[in-house]
């Protein structure tokens, strides 16, 4: 059974259900996306990593990392091994003075661990193939969920992606209010608003 290495692509807003997101994998050496449901706590664990915001406190899964590194414990790689009625399965294999450790884990956590100690994250052919599909993210193509919940953690899924426009509050602001209000809302810990933000600057600086 193949080992395929996936990149993490982004994170989607749901548009049909309130605190729902769809966390997009895609394979390194192709153009197959896998999205996968995941609740709002790990959606924003994986975006704050993926945007380059430092919390003024340690998150969960910051804590984890701290925690690892101080008993000299390293991830080496993340599988997503099983798929099974629509749900994703995933491990994290550690190493700890030379002694491998599997340990099971949500996909979503353990993608938010992979993104922090920098490891590969991999799949099997067989699940690459059923659950992915064939996008064109680049010239944006849209695609639909057809209506997860919340609860329904790590599942297959799609939801349409966030169009590249401003956003209504911010299309006036200026640039170097942006980057206030951006400050202001990490320090506050507002990491919903710190996204909307930080998305709008990149939209300027494109």
């Amino acid at each position: 059974m193949g080992k395929i290495k996936l990149n993490v692509l982004g994170i989607s807003y749901s548009q049909t259900q309130s605190g729902a997101y769809a966390l997009v994998l895609s394979e390194e050496e192709g153009n197959r996306r896998i999205p996968i449901i995941v609740g709002g706590f790990e959606a924003q664990a994986i975006a704050i990593e993926l945007e380059g915001l430092a919390p003024p406190r340690p998150l969960t899964h910051d804590l984890f990392k701290n925690f690892a590194d101080s008993y000299g414990i390293t991830i080496l790689e993340v599988n997503i091994h099983k798929l099974e009625d629509g749900v994703f399965f995933a491990n994290i294999q550690c190493d700890k003075g030379g002694q491998r450790i599997v340990l099971d884990a949500r996909t979503s956590d353990a993608i938010a661990l992979a993104l922090r100690f920098s490891c590969p994250i991999y799949s099997t052919d067989e699940i690459v193939e059923k659950a992915g599909i064939v996008l064109d993210f680049e010239k944006g193509a849209e695609f639909e969920h057809p209506g997860a919940s919340p609860e329904e953690e790590d599942k297959t899924g799609v939801e349409k992606k966030k169009k590249d426009t401003p956003h209504p509050d911010l299309a006036d602001t200026s640039m170097d209010d942006l980057k206030s209000l951006l400050a202001e809302a990490v320090s506050k810990e507002d990491y919903e608003k710190a996204s909307k933000i930080r998305d709008e600057i990149n939209r300027r600086s494109k």
